[in-house]
Protein backbone atom coordinates (compact mmCIF):
# COMPACT_ATOMS: atom_id res chain seq x y z
CA UNK A 1 0.00 0.00 0.00
CA UNK A 2 1.96 2.94 -1.31
CA UNK A 3 1.34 6.67 -1.13
CA UNK A 4 3.43 9.36 -2.81
CA UNK A 5 2.90 12.86 -4.15
CA UNK A 6 1.33 13.33 -7.56
CA UNK A 7 3.81 13.34 -10.41
CA UNK A 8 6.52 11.37 -8.60
CA UNK A 9 6.44 8.16 -10.62
CA UNK A 10 3.96 5.78 -8.96
CA UNK A 11 3.18 4.12 -12.31
CA UNK A 12 6.83 3.22 -12.79
CA UNK A 13 6.89 2.19 -9.12
CA UNK A 14 4.57 -0.74 -9.74
CA UNK A 15 5.14 -1.39 -13.46
CA UNK A 16 8.90 -1.91 -13.50
CA UNK A 17 9.11 -4.57 -10.77
CA UNK A 18 5.95 -6.21 -12.14
CA UNK A 19 7.52 -6.59 -15.58
CA UNK A 20 10.73 -7.93 -14.04
CA UNK A 21 8.77 -10.57 -12.16
CA UNK A 22 6.59 -11.56 -15.12
CA UNK A 23 9.48 -11.95 -17.56
CA UNK A 24 10.75 -14.96 -15.60
CA UNK A 25 7.50 -16.93 -15.81
CA UNK A 26 5.52 -18.71 -18.54
CA UNK A 27 3.61 -16.44 -20.91
CA UNK A 28 -0.14 -15.99 -20.72
CA UNK A 29 -2.21 -17.74 -23.37
CA UNK A 30 -5.80 -18.76 -24.13
CA UNK A 31 -7.50 -15.70 -22.61
CA UNK A 32 -5.36 -15.88 -19.49
CA UNK A 33 -4.25 -12.76 -17.59
CA UNK A 34 -1.15 -12.83 -15.38
CA UNK A 35 -1.32 -9.33 -13.91
CA UNK A 36 -4.24 -6.93 -13.72
CA UNK A 37 -4.11 -3.15 -13.24
CA UNK A 38 -7.47 -1.51 -12.44
CA UNK A 39 -7.96 2.24 -12.92
CA UNK A 40 -10.99 4.48 -12.28
CA UNK A 41 -11.06 6.22 -15.68
CA UNK A 42 -10.57 5.32 -19.32
CA UNK A 43 -8.03 8.09 -19.81
CA UNK A 44 -5.87 6.83 -16.96
CA UNK A 45 -6.17 3.25 -18.24
CA UNK A 46 -4.86 4.32 -21.64
CA UNK A 47 -2.00 6.26 -20.07
CA UNK A 48 -0.93 3.39 -17.80
CA UNK A 49 -1.07 0.98 -20.74
CA UNK A 50 1.21 3.28 -22.72
CA UNK A 51 3.68 3.31 -19.83
CA UNK A 52 3.60 -0.49 -19.67
CA UNK A 53 4.34 -0.70 -23.39
CA UNK A 54 7.17 1.82 -23.12
CA UNK A 55 8.83 0.23 -20.10
CA UNK A 56 8.47 -3.28 -21.51
CA UNK A 57 9.23 -2.63 -25.17
CA UNK A 58 12.30 -4.90 -25.13
CA UNK A 59 10.65 -7.71 -23.18
CA UNK A 60 8.81 -10.69 -24.65
CA UNK A 61 5.59 -9.87 -22.81
CA UNK A 62 2.13 -9.06 -24.11
CA UNK A 63 0.13 -6.18 -22.65
CA UNK A 64 -3.31 -4.82 -23.46
CA UNK A 65 -5.84 -2.27 -22.26
CA UNK A 66 -9.64 -2.52 -22.15
CA UNK A 67 -12.25 0.10 -21.23
CA UNK A 68 -15.77 1.09 -22.14
CA UNK A 69 -16.99 3.59 -24.68
CA UNK A 70 -15.51 1.59 -27.58
CA UNK A 71 -16.50 -1.67 -29.29
CA UNK A 72 -15.96 -4.78 -27.23
CA UNK A 73 -15.43 -7.32 -30.04
CA UNK A 74 -11.91 -6.17 -31.02
CA UNK A 75 -10.93 -6.37 -27.35
CA UNK A 76 -12.28 -9.92 -27.13
CA UNK A 77 -10.32 -10.96 -30.21
CA UNK A 78 -7.05 -9.51 -28.87
CA UNK A 79 -7.48 -11.24 -25.52
CA UNK A 80 -7.70 -14.70 -27.12
CA UNK A 81 -3.89 -14.79 -27.10
CA UNK A 82 -3.82 -13.88 -23.42
CA UNK A 83 -2.16 -10.89 -21.74
CA UNK A 84 0.76 -10.84 -19.36
CA UNK A 85 -0.35 -7.36 -18.27
CA UNK A 86 -3.93 -6.17 -18.64
CA UNK A 87 -4.93 -2.60 -17.75
CA UNK A 88 -8.70 -2.18 -17.36
CA UNK A 89 -11.60 -0.22 -15.97
CA UNK A 90 -13.87 -2.37 -13.77
CA UNK A 91 -17.06 -2.19 -15.84
CA UNK A 92 -15.57 -3.36 -19.13
CA UNK A 93 -13.52 -6.01 -17.33
CA UNK A 94 -16.70 -7.53 -15.87
CA UNK A 95 -18.37 -7.40 -19.29
CA UNK A 96 -15.45 -9.30 -20.84
CA UNK A 97 -15.40 -11.88 -18.04
CA UNK A 98 -19.11 -12.54 -18.40
CA UNK A 99 -18.54 -13.20 -22.10
CA UNK A 100 -15.75 -15.70 -21.27
CA UNK A 101 -13.11 -13.48 -22.87
CA UNK A 102 -10.86 -13.44 -19.78
CA UNK A 103 -9.52 -16.12 -17.44
CA UNK A 104 -8.02 -15.32 -14.05
CA UNK A 105 -6.85 -18.79 -12.97
CA UNK A 106 -3.18 -17.83 -13.51
CA UNK A 107 -3.35 -14.28 -12.18
CA UNK A 108 -0.34 -13.41 -10.01
CA UNK A 109 -0.62 -9.64 -9.39
CA UNK A 110 -3.50 -7.21 -8.82
CA UNK A 111 -2.84 -3.45 -8.83
CA UNK A 112 -5.41 -0.82 -7.83
CA UNK A 113 -4.16 2.45 -9.29
CA UNK A 114 -5.68 5.53 -7.63
CA UNK A 115 -6.75 3.03 -5.00
CA UNK A 116 -8.74 5.46 -2.86
CA UNK A 117 -11.00 6.23 -5.81
CA UNK A 118 -11.20 2.55 -6.79
CA UNK A 119 -12.50 1.72 -3.30
CA UNK A 120 -15.03 4.53 -3.40
CA UNK A 121 -18.73 3.71 -3.50
CA UNK A 122 -18.94 3.99 -7.29
CA UNK A 123 -16.66 0.98 -7.77
CA UNK A 124 -16.75 -1.11 -4.62
CA UNK A 125 -19.40 -3.54 -5.87
CA UNK A 126 -17.45 -4.38 -9.01
CA UNK A 127 -14.18 -4.53 -7.05
CA UNK A 128 -15.73 -7.06 -4.65
CA UNK A 129 -17.00 -9.12 -7.57
CA UNK A 130 -13.63 -9.05 -9.30
CA UNK A 131 -11.80 -10.06 -6.10
CA UNK A 132 -14.10 -13.07 -5.75
CA UNK A 133 -12.98 -14.26 -9.21
CA UNK A 134 -9.24 -14.06 -8.57
CA UNK A 135 -6.95 -16.74 -7.13
CA UNK A 136 -6.67 -16.53 -3.36
CA UNK A 137 -2.87 -16.48 -3.59
CA UNK A 138 -1.76 -13.31 -5.36
CA UNK A 139 0.06 -10.07 -4.75
CA UNK A 140 -2.12 -7.00 -4.12
CA UNK A 141 -0.70 -3.52 -4.69
CA UNK A 142 -2.54 -0.27 -3.90
CA UNK A 143 -1.17 3.07 -5.09
CA UNK A 144 -2.48 6.62 -4.63
CA UNK A 145 -1.43 10.14 -3.68
CA UNK A 146 -4.13 10.26 -0.99
CA UNK A 147 -5.62 7.78 1.48
CA UNK A 148 -8.19 9.04 3.94
CA UNK A 149 -8.65 7.02 7.16
CA UNK A 150 -11.89 5.34 6.02
CA UNK A 151 -10.34 4.15 2.75
CA UNK A 152 -7.21 3.04 4.59
CA UNK A 153 -9.34 0.90 6.93
CA UNK A 154 -11.25 -0.57 3.99
CA UNK A 155 -8.01 -1.32 2.13
CA UNK A 156 -6.70 -3.36 5.04
CA UNK A 157 -9.66 -5.67 4.59
CA UNK A 158 -8.43 -6.44 1.07
CA UNK A 159 -4.77 -6.93 1.94
CA UNK A 160 -2.85 -9.61 3.84
CA UNK A 161 -0.23 -8.23 6.22
CA UNK A 162 0.42 -5.24 3.93
CA UNK A 163 3.63 -3.26 3.84
CA UNK A 164 2.91 0.48 3.88
CA UNK A 165 5.18 2.85 1.97
CA UNK A 166 4.76 6.59 2.53
CA UNK A 167 7.18 8.54 0.34
CA UNK A 168 6.08 12.02 1.46
CA UNK A 169 3.83 13.63 4.09
CA UNK A 170 0.30 12.40 3.58
CA UNK A 171 -2.02 14.24 1.17
CA UNK A 172 0.50 16.94 0.29
CA UNK A 173 0.94 18.52 -3.12
CA UNK A 174 4.30 18.71 -4.86
CA UNK A 175 6.45 21.42 -3.19
CA UNK A 176 7.18 23.22 -6.48
CA UNK A 177 3.49 24.00 -7.10
CA UNK A 178 2.66 27.62 -6.24
CA UNK A 179 -0.82 27.66 -4.71
CA UNK A 180 -2.93 30.83 -4.65
CA UNK A 181 -6.61 31.53 -4.04
CA UNK A 182 -8.46 34.46 -5.59
CA UNK A 183 -11.62 35.46 -3.66
CA UNK A 184 -14.38 36.20 -6.12
CA UNK A 185 -18.16 36.35 -6.30
CA UNK A 186 -19.68 33.16 -7.67
CA UNK A 187 -21.37 35.03 -10.50
CA UNK A 188 -18.08 36.56 -11.71
CA UNK A 189 -15.91 33.47 -11.85
CA UNK A 190 -16.28 33.14 -15.62
CA UNK A 191 -15.31 36.78 -16.09
CA UNK A 192 -12.25 36.37 -13.85
CA UNK A 193 -10.88 33.27 -15.49
CA UNK A 194 -11.28 34.82 -18.93
CA UNK A 195 -9.44 37.91 -17.68
CA UNK A 196 -6.61 35.85 -16.18
CA UNK A 197 -6.05 33.83 -19.35
CA UNK A 198 -6.04 36.85 -21.65
CA UNK A 199 -4.13 39.30 -19.44
CA UNK A 200 -1.40 36.77 -18.61
CA UNK A 201 -1.35 35.28 -22.13
CA UNK A 202 -1.59 31.75 -20.73
CA UNK A 203 -1.18 29.22 -23.52
CA UNK A 204 -1.98 25.97 -21.72
CA UNK A 205 -4.48 25.92 -18.85
CA UNK A 206 -6.37 23.03 -17.27
CA UNK A 207 -9.56 24.26 -15.59
CA UNK A 208 -11.60 22.12 -13.20
CA UNK A 209 -15.35 22.64 -13.04
CA UNK A 210 -17.68 21.15 -10.45
CA UNK A 211 -20.24 20.03 -13.02
CA UNK A 212 -20.44 18.87 -16.61
CA UNK A 213 -22.83 21.70 -17.44
CA UNK A 214 -20.41 24.23 -15.97
CA UNK A 215 -17.54 22.76 -18.00
CA UNK A 216 -19.54 23.01 -21.22
CA UNK A 217 -20.64 26.54 -20.45
CA UNK A 218 -17.13 27.84 -19.76
CA UNK A 219 -15.62 26.08 -22.80
CA UNK A 220 -18.31 27.60 -25.05
CA UNK A 221 -17.75 31.04 -23.59
CA UNK A 222 -13.98 30.96 -24.04
CA UNK A 223 -14.34 29.69 -27.60
CA UNK A 224 -16.71 32.55 -28.41
CA UNK A 225 -14.09 34.96 -27.03
CA UNK A 226 -11.45 33.57 -29.38
CA UNK A 227 -9.67 31.36 -26.81
CA UNK A 228 -9.49 27.78 -28.08
CA UNK A 229 -11.16 25.58 -25.47
CA UNK A 230 -12.92 22.23 -25.14
CA UNK A 231 -14.70 20.44 -22.32
CA UNK A 232 -14.02 16.88 -21.19
CA UNK A 233 -16.39 14.92 -18.97
CA UNK A 234 -18.31 11.68 -18.73
CA UNK A 235 -21.17 12.70 -21.04
CA UNK A 236 -18.76 13.16 -23.94
CA UNK A 237 -18.15 10.24 -26.29
CA UNK A 238 -14.88 8.41 -25.85
CA UNK A 239 -13.70 9.72 -29.22
CA UNK A 240 -14.41 13.31 -28.21
CA UNK A 241 -12.64 12.82 -24.89
CA UNK A 242 -9.58 11.34 -26.57
CA UNK A 243 -9.40 14.12 -29.19
CA UNK A 244 -9.79 16.87 -26.60
CA UNK A 245 -7.05 15.48 -24.37
CA UNK A 246 -4.71 14.88 -27.31
CA UNK A 247 -5.22 18.40 -28.66
CA UNK A 248 -4.56 19.88 -25.24
CA UNK A 249 -1.38 17.85 -24.72
CA UNK A 250 0.05 18.93 -28.09
CA UNK A 251 -0.75 22.60 -27.46
CA UNK A 252 -3.27 22.89 -30.29
CA UNK A 253 -5.86 23.91 -27.72
CA UNK A 254 -5.18 26.47 -24.99
CA UNK A 255 -7.80 25.55 -22.40
CA UNK A 256 -9.18 22.18 -21.35
CA UNK A 257 -12.18 22.51 -19.04
CA UNK A 258 -12.67 19.27 -17.13
CA UNK A 259 -14.60 17.66 -14.36
CA UNK A 260 -12.70 15.43 -11.93
CA UNK A 261 -12.45 12.92 -14.76
CA UNK A 262 -9.06 14.55 -15.47
CA UNK A 263 -7.94 14.88 -11.85
CA UNK A 264 -6.50 11.41 -11.42
CA UNK A 265 -3.11 10.33 -12.65
CA UNK A 266 -3.12 12.06 -16.03
CA UNK A 267 0.36 13.18 -17.01
CA UNK A 268 0.44 16.33 -19.17
CA UNK A 269 4.06 17.20 -19.77
CA UNK A 270 5.14 20.50 -18.22
CA UNK A 271 1.59 21.77 -17.76
CA UNK A 272 2.10 25.31 -16.37
CA UNK A 273 -1.34 26.24 -15.00
CA UNK A 274 -4.22 24.54 -13.19
CA UNK A 275 -7.29 26.57 -12.19
CA UNK A 276 -10.07 25.45 -9.87
CA UNK A 277 -13.12 27.24 -11.21
CA UNK A 278 -14.99 25.51 -8.37
CA UNK A 279 -13.52 23.89 -5.29
CA UNK A 280 -14.00 20.11 -5.09
CA UNK A 281 -16.42 18.67 -2.56
CA UNK A 282 -13.85 16.17 -1.32
CA UNK A 283 -10.77 17.91 0.02
CA UNK A 284 -8.37 15.15 -1.10
CA UNK A 285 -9.45 15.75 -4.70
CA UNK A 286 -7.82 19.18 -4.51
CA UNK A 287 -4.45 17.45 -4.14
CA UNK A 288 -5.09 15.33 -7.23
CA UNK A 289 -6.34 18.27 -9.29
CA UNK A 290 -3.37 20.54 -8.70
CA UNK A 291 -1.08 17.55 -9.09
CA UNK A 292 -1.55 17.81 -12.86
CA UNK A 293 1.04 20.61 -12.71
CA UNK A 294 4.45 20.59 -11.04
CA UNK A 295 5.14 17.00 -12.11
CA UNK A 296 8.50 15.23 -12.35
CA UNK A 297 10.38 18.03 -10.60
CA UNK A 298 8.92 20.86 -12.69
CA UNK A 299 7.43 24.02 -11.17
CA UNK A 300 3.71 24.65 -11.42
CA UNK A 301 0.99 27.23 -10.80
CA UNK A 302 -2.35 26.36 -9.17
CA UNK A 303 -5.13 28.92 -8.76
CA UNK A 304 -8.45 28.52 -6.98
CA UNK A 305 -11.35 30.92 -7.44
CA UNK A 306 -13.19 30.90 -4.13
CA UNK A 307 -16.63 32.36 -3.47
CA UNK A 308 -18.08 33.05 -0.04
CA UNK A 309 -20.34 30.00 -0.43
CA UNK A 310 -17.24 27.79 -0.66
CA UNK A 311 -15.52 28.81 2.57
CA UNK A 312 -16.29 25.50 4.29
CA UNK A 313 -14.79 23.62 1.35
CA UNK A 314 -11.74 25.88 1.54
CA UNK A 315 -11.26 25.17 5.23
CA UNK A 316 -11.44 21.43 4.60
CA UNK A 317 -8.80 21.69 1.86
CA UNK A 318 -6.48 23.76 4.04
CA UNK A 319 -6.82 21.17 6.80
CA UNK A 320 -5.86 18.36 4.42
CA UNK A 321 -2.82 20.11 2.92
CA UNK A 322 -1.72 21.48 6.29
CA UNK A 323 -1.37 25.10 5.17
CA UNK A 324 -3.65 28.05 4.39
CA UNK A 325 -3.83 29.02 0.74
CA UNK A 326 -2.27 32.38 0.00
CA UNK A 327 -5.07 34.91 -0.58
CA UNK A 328 -4.68 37.39 -3.43
CA UNK A 329 -7.45 39.66 -4.68
CA UNK A 330 -7.48 40.55 -8.37
CA UNK A 331 -8.10 44.28 -8.99
CA UNK A 332 -11.53 44.80 -10.49
CA UNK A 333 -12.77 41.41 -9.28
CA UNK A 334 -12.78 41.95 -5.53
CA UNK A 335 -15.67 40.05 -3.90
CA UNK A 336 -18.76 42.03 -2.95
CA UNK A 337 -20.28 39.11 -1.04
CA UNK A 338 -18.19 38.23 2.00
CA UNK A 339 -20.53 35.83 3.76
CA UNK A 340 -23.13 33.47 2.39
CA UNK A 341 -24.81 30.17 3.34
CA UNK A 342 -22.56 27.23 2.43
CA UNK A 343 -23.28 25.28 -0.72
CA UNK A 344 -25.93 22.60 -0.36
CA UNK A 345 -23.98 19.34 -0.47
CA UNK A 346 -26.83 17.16 0.71
CA UNK A 347 -27.86 15.91 -2.72
CA UNK A 348 -29.67 17.72 -5.48
CA UNK A 349 -29.81 15.53 -8.54
CA UNK A 350 -32.92 17.46 -9.37
CA UNK A 351 -30.87 20.65 -9.54
CA UNK A 352 -29.05 19.71 -12.69
CA UNK A 353 -26.54 17.25 -11.26
CA UNK A 354 -25.60 13.93 -12.76
CA UNK A 355 -24.01 10.81 -11.42
CA UNK A 356 -22.88 9.32 -14.69
CA UNK A 357 -19.87 9.50 -16.71
CA UNK A 358 -16.89 7.66 -17.84
CA UNK A 359 -15.23 6.33 -14.83
CA UNK A 360 -15.58 8.22 -11.54
CA UNK A 361 -15.60 11.35 -13.57
CA UNK A 362 -16.75 14.76 -12.67
CA UNK A 363 -20.31 15.76 -12.30
CA UNK A 364 -20.44 13.74 -9.09
CA UNK A 365 -19.93 16.82 -7.07
CA UNK A 366 -22.20 19.46 -5.76
CA UNK A 367 -23.03 23.02 -5.13
CA UNK A 368 -23.00 26.20 -7.12
CA UNK A 369 -24.86 26.66 -10.37
CA UNK A 370 -25.88 23.28 -11.71
CA UNK A 371 -24.65 21.53 -8.57
CA UNK A 372 -25.10 17.80 -8.25
CA UNK A 373 -24.84 14.92 -5.84
CA UNK A 374 -21.78 14.73 -3.57
CA UNK A 375 -19.85 11.58 -2.77
CA UNK A 376 -20.90 9.86 0.44
CA UNK A 377 -18.29 9.52 3.12
CA UNK A 378 -16.59 6.14 3.16
CA UNK A 379 -17.53 5.64 6.79
CA UNK A 380 -21.22 5.59 5.89
CA UNK A 381 -20.91 2.98 3.16
CA UNK A 382 -22.23 -0.53 3.33
CA UNK A 383 -19.79 -2.91 1.69
CA UNK A 384 -21.50 -5.91 0.08
CA UNK A 385 -20.21 -9.37 0.86
CA UNK A 386 -18.75 -11.41 -1.97
CA UNK A 387 -21.82 -13.63 -2.02
CA UNK A 388 -24.30 -10.78 -2.13
CA UNK A 389 -25.89 -10.47 -5.60
CA UNK A 390 -25.83 -7.10 -7.23
CA UNK A 391 -27.58 -5.93 -10.37
CA UNK A 392 -25.27 -4.41 -12.96
CA UNK A 393 -27.93 -1.72 -13.35
CA UNK A 394 -26.84 -0.43 -9.94
CA UNK A 395 -23.39 0.54 -11.20
CA UNK A 396 -22.67 4.17 -12.06
CA UNK A 397 -23.50 4.67 -15.70
CA UNK A 398 -20.83 4.91 -18.37
CA UNK A 399 -17.83 4.80 -16.09
CA UNK A 400 -15.56 2.35 -17.79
Amino acid sequence: MAAAQTGTGKTAGFTLPMLERLRHGPHARNNQVRSLVLTPTRELAAQVAESVREYGQYLDLRSDVVFGGVKINPQMQRLRRGADVLVATPGRLMDLYQQNAIRFDRLEILVLDEADRMLDMGFIRDIQKILALLPAKRQNLLFSATFNPSIRKLAHGLLHQPVQLQATPENRAAPLVEQVMHPCDMARKGDLISHLIRSNNWQQVLVFSRTKHGANRLADRLSQEGISAMAIHGNKSQGARTRALAGFKTGEMRVLVATDLAARGLDIEQLPHVVNLDLPNVAEDYVHRIGRTGRAGQSGHALSLVAAEEHELLRAIEKVIGNPLRRQEVPGFEPTIHSAPPLDLSGGRGKGGSRGGGGRSGGRSAGGPGGSMPRRSASSRTIPSRSQPSSRDSRPRGRG
